[in-house]
């Protein structure tokens, strides 16, 4: 028996060596190969689930996405769509039987069981987002129109444009651009048809956008339950560059009546109705002009008015869902690095947590009171699970890359918190290299979000990667700066008029922090990186009197904010975070733009920026580079003439990762 005890322990030790053994660090093909998780939709039998999956093509330099169907009962999933082009966005038909799709510009149709889709519509300006009319025959979805021109004119005023040879643009206001493209005078309309692509009228007629081009929600037009309104969400300022005033109106299908139900001039969206009809949900904020505000969830009774549901709550509600009896709303927020779900009574207004302690991206709830939920984790990309309620049962229901992942060795992202400014509780994360040794010291990078209202978290980022910056034998860690979400409205309004104040102070405490707490790390061998914002600290602390970091990278980031005004597309952006435009007496674009201690330069730095990147142009990096290179700054300008505010193409993102890895190694290694 103790030869049989000690054999076995051997084996287990050999296997256990094995097992380490076959294991790598992640790679970029491992990385970029990894299929993701996109929509879903739940059938009205609550037993299948229909749910995107797109797969990168690195060789093509492409992606492909299909919806694939998964049964809940048995587990098991298929192929639904096997075209050569994308399908997206699944909506099932009322009888289950049926679903509905965006494919090669226009909405298709395909039966469970069938092998091929049929196309619905065939309108000149393309089709997408199909919602249905819950009492049938119809259907509403989005296209891009020429608002002066009449719908059955749509495809001549295309042709017309095509053909002209003369592509210069005349412009008479702002928003002429959005994002990463010109919008050329078109619009955004909620077209209504039949099933069979007839168009019967525009629901959101005027030179304005309907869903708006931006701050929107997950479903800004929805059919009433009766299926006789449908209510949109549109911005009708004059100049929507300078507005964050979203509305929601009410459109009558049978008379063609529209009202607008909120006067508020802050952002309004994301309408849904309860299941009872008497009631409408939607999000609010209250502060015109100030796009991270926090997210109330409102109540419209059609008969008793408007009412606020979560009055003192500290967090913003990033999506909902009404209860089967329209008694209660389950909805998600933001908390410290992971999300939680949360119930409210609409009548009571109590608030109870459900759920939490996940990186939660959506949720539905499957008709016998648990949830489907889409989570990720920083060593796993996006996947379904099924929450019971009453036993607490989380159990994963698809599984994407669980192979891959299986060969990987990655660490899990651990949580620390230290007094950052203003003696404020501040939080960050911290991730070990693959194949960690305690004894060892290893060169570090810190990762600086963006925003700057946004937040590092427990999540598989399929561009600014943990484990991808760890994998060549680095510690990474992230700090959850003033300004960042999920701490308490308070928290991220700290950034706002502050931009090189709070923020920077606690990247200088974290910094010295991480380095007392964590003996592997090495301080004298640190790297530092960030994008948009995260750019804009990484050109702050590279004209500041520490300099803490060996190298830099700043991607997209924010050099000149005087410059940066002039050029980018929405203007009620730096205009409330920097107390209005440049010429006003008091504004803050002198006081925190880095170009003004360029003459402090010294750390080598890599600068990135996309062409196509019309939120922050991308001569911010060439004005950057040009002061690193005239001071002989070490430095290098990587520039993609094919992508925006982000790298998307696989063979780009190699670049990417390439460039960095190199970088960041020629000066902690």
């Amino acid at each position: 028996m103790k030869l049989f005890k000690k054999l076995f322990v051997i084996l287990l030790i050999t296997a256990t060596i094995l097992n380490a053994q076959e294991k790598r660090a992640l790679t970029f093909d491992d990385f970029f190969s990894m299929k993701r998780l996109g929509g879903y939709a739940l059938s009205p039998d609550h037993k299948t689930v229909a749910f995107e999956v797109t797969i990168p093509d690195i060789a093509a330099n492409s992606f492909k996405t299909d919806i694939w169907l998964l049964d809940l009962n048995s587990g098991e999933s298929r192929r639904f769509t096997a075209s050569e082009k994308s399908s997206s966005g699944p909506v099932w038909a009322l009888d289950g039987q049926t679903l509905f799709f965006n494919h090669r510009g226009q909405i298709y149709r395909q039966a469970v069981n069938a092998d091929s889709a049929v196309q619905v519509t065939t309108f000149a300006g393309g089709a997408a987002g199909v919602v249905l009319n819950p009492k049938g025959g119809e259907l509403i979805w989005t296209s891009e129109i020429y608002p002066a021109t009449d719908l059955t004119a749509q495809a001549e005023k295309i042709a017309e444009i095509e053909a002209n040879p003369v592509k210069a643009r005349v412009i008479d206001g702002l928003l002429h651009r959005h994002w990463n493209h010109w919008l050329e005078g078109k619009r955004t309309h909620v077209l209504r048809s039949d099933f069979e692509g007839r168009v019967i009228d525009d629901l959101t007629p005027g030179d304005y956008d309907s869903p708006p081009l931006d701050l929107g929600g997950s479903h800004d037009y929805v059919y009433s339950p009766d299926g006789k309104e449908v209510c949109f969400v549109r911005n009708s300022d004059k100049m929507v560059a300078a507005s964050t005033n979203n509305d929601l109106f009410i459109s009558n299908l049978k008379t063609g009546a529209m009202a607008k139900i909120t006067d508020n001039p802050a952002n309004d969206n994301d309408p849904a109705w309860a299941p009872n009809g008497k009631m409408l949900a939607y999000k609010s904020m209250t502060r015109p002009g100030f796009e991270a505000d926090r997210y109330r969830l409102m109540l419209f009774d059609l008969k008793k008015g408007h009412t606020e549901l979560t009055a003192g709550f500290p967090n913003s509600v990033a999506a909902f869902e009404w209860s089967a009896d329209s008694r209660s709303i389950l909805f998600l927020v933001e908390e410290k690095g992971f999300h939680s779900i949360y119930s409210v009574d609409v009548k009571t207004k109590a608030i109870s947590k459900w759920f939490g302690g996940h990186f939660i991206n959506s949720f539905t709830q499957t008709g016998d009171g648990n949830l489907l939920l889409s989570i990720q984790s920083a060593r796993m990309p996006a996947e379904l699970f099924t929450y019971q309620l009453q036993t607490k049962v989380l159990k994963q229901v698809t599984s994407l890359n669980n192979e891959l992942l299986a060969g990987l060795e990655m660490n899990e992202l651990e949580s620390f918190w230290f007094k950052g400014a203003n003696n404020d509780s501040v939080q960050g994360f911290i991730l070990k290299p693959p194949f960690f040794d305690p004894k060892k010291k290893y060169p570090a990078i810190q990762l600086m979000h963006g925003g700057p209202q946004g937040s590092w978290g427990d999540d598989f980022h399929y561009r600014w990667n943990y484990q991808m910056f760890a994998a060549p034998g680095y510690v990474v860690y992230v700090i959850n700066f003033h300004g960042s979400t999920g701490y308490s409205q308070a928290f991220t309004d700290a950034v706002s008029k502050d931009w090189g104040g709070a923020p920077y102070q606690d990247i200088l405490l974290g910094t010295k922090y991480v380095a007392k707490k964590y003996p592997f790390i090495n301080p004298e061998k640190q790297a530092a990186a960030g994008a948009s914002y995260g750019g804009f600290m990484i050109n702050w602390i590279l004209g500041g009197a520490e300099q803490p970091f060996k190298c830099l990278v700043s991607h997209d980031g924010v050099y000149d904010q005087r410059s940066m005004y002039g050029a980018t597309e929405e203007l009620w952006f730096p205009e409330w975070e920097f107390k209005g435009k440049p010429w006003d007496v008091g504004s803050l674009y002198e006081r925190w733009s880095p170009a003004n201690r360029a003459g402090q330069f010294k750390t080598p730095t890599l600068v990135i920026h996309g062409e196509n990147d019309f939120r922050v142009p991308y001569t911010q990096g060439l004005q950057l580079f040009t002061a690193l290179q005239r001071q002989e700054v070490p430095s290098r300008l990587l520039i993609f003439p094919d992508e925006d505010h982000f790298v998307r193409k696989p063979q780009n993102a190699r670049l990417w990762w390439n460039t960095v890895h190199d970088w960041i190694g020629r000066y902690t290694r």
